[in-house]
Parts: C-alpha cells; structure tokens; sequence
C-alpha cells in the first residue's frame, strides 16, 4: 500500500509540536459515511515493551469480522513518551506495517485520538494524512475537552468539546461499562465516527478491529 511522506521522523518534542500545527491544516473531518457500506475495516494499535514497538494492522471483512490480513512490524521505540505526540513514538513502525498491506481498508479505526486532541493532530488523525485515507481515533481515556454524563445505555452518546468546538463524542459501546472517547481522524465526520465505532463494537467495549490489532500487537513474538 502507497502512504505518503510527510516529514521526517528523527524530530525533537519541540520540532514535532511545530509538525502537527502545520499539519492540521490539512485535515477534512467531512466525509460522511454509511457503516453499512463498509466491507474491509483495519484496526491499527502499537504496544511497546523493553524499548521495542510492535505495530499490528488487522484488517476484517464485514459483517463477520473474518481477518483477511495482519501485517505486524517491530523496531526500536524512537521517541520518549510525551503527551500528544504518541505519532512520533508509533509512527515509524506504523509505516513499515502499512507499506505491506496488500489490501486497502474503506476506514481505519486506531487506538488513540483523533482530532480530539490540543492541536488537533492526535494519531488518528496524522496517519489519516500519511495514508489519504478515512481514520477514527479510538481512544480509552480522554486526551482533552470536557463532556455532560453519558447516560449508561449502549450507544449513548454526548459531545466532546474542546475550548468550544465540538472534537469528538463519547460513546458508551456496552452498557453500564466505560465510554470510549471517539473523534474523527481525517475524511469522516464527528457523527460517522462514532456510528461507525459503535457498528464495530458488537460484542465488547472495544471495536472488533481494534480489539483484535490490541491482541496482535501484545502477543510475544514467539507465539506468531
């Protein structure tokens, strides 16, 4: 699969920063659409244990969820944790994972924030720009905004707003159990998203994709 090369990757926290506020100028959370369109969906997520990222892309035919590809990539971890830039930490090993996908996803659903984020470039939506291609950031706890109470039920939600715009919903994917924090990537709107996800969450509170590229990605490498 074709990505693009946006930048370079040996960058310090104060040069990623300057990245994303150039970048974000580039995103469109405009694309609206149908879950009931969709056939192939990737979950994407990263785990890093003893210095080392391991990305796994899992794509899934729907409506079953059967994997039609997985495509796993490890390196050295190349940039410290900091809050808000988690592209730069993932983003590397991401791109290895992407370049072998012999199938291109309708939507990729990641683990992580969206345009719910200070500078609205959250992960979700720097590699929507990398790959030209709908994301939704998924993310398990909130990286900014507030919100009102999200009634227990499934597939309640109530808007995340940031400094007054609204980035994201918070959506409830299993009643009386967390909500998730989900936020367009890049070429989906705020509503899709989240109709999206909760399409994607039958069963668990997270996405099917997600839930399987999660699993993918914390497995010992021994155990391929």
């Amino acid at each position: 699969m074709d990505i693009r090369h946006l930048h370079d990757w040996n960058v310090t926290p104060r040069e990623a920063v300057a990245i994303q506020k150039r970048l974000r100028a580039d995103i469109r959370a405009d694309g609206v659409i149908d879950p009931d369109r969709l056939s192939l969906v990737a979950g994407v997520d990263v785990s890093v244990k003893n210095g080392v990222s391991r990305a796994a892309v899992v794509v899934c035919r729907l409506p079953d969820f059967s994997v039609v590809e997985t495509q796993i990539a490890s390196r050295p971890t190349p940039f410290p944790y900091v809050p808000g830039l988690l592209t730069f930490r993932e983003g590397p090993v991401l791109e290895e994972a992407f370049r072998a996908l012999r199938h291109e996803p309708d939507v990729f659903l990641v683990d992580g924030a969206g345009i719910a984020h200070p500078r609205r470039l959250g992960v979700a939506a720097h590699l929507g720009l990398i790959l030209d291609r709908p994301t939704i950031g998924c993310a398990k706890t909130r990286l900014c905004g507030d919100h009102d109470p999200v009634p227990e039920e499934r597939g309640a939600g109530v808007p995340l707003v940031d400094r007054g715009e609204v980035v994201g919903t918070v959506l409830r994917t299993r009643t009386r159990v967390a909500p998730l924090f989900i936020s367009p990537g890049h070429r989906c709107t705020i509503e899709s998203a989240a109709a999206i996800v909760l399409a994607m969450a039958p069963r668990y509170r997270l996405p099917e994709p997600i839930r399987l590229a999660h699993t993918t990605a914390g497995r010992d490498p021994g155990g391929q």
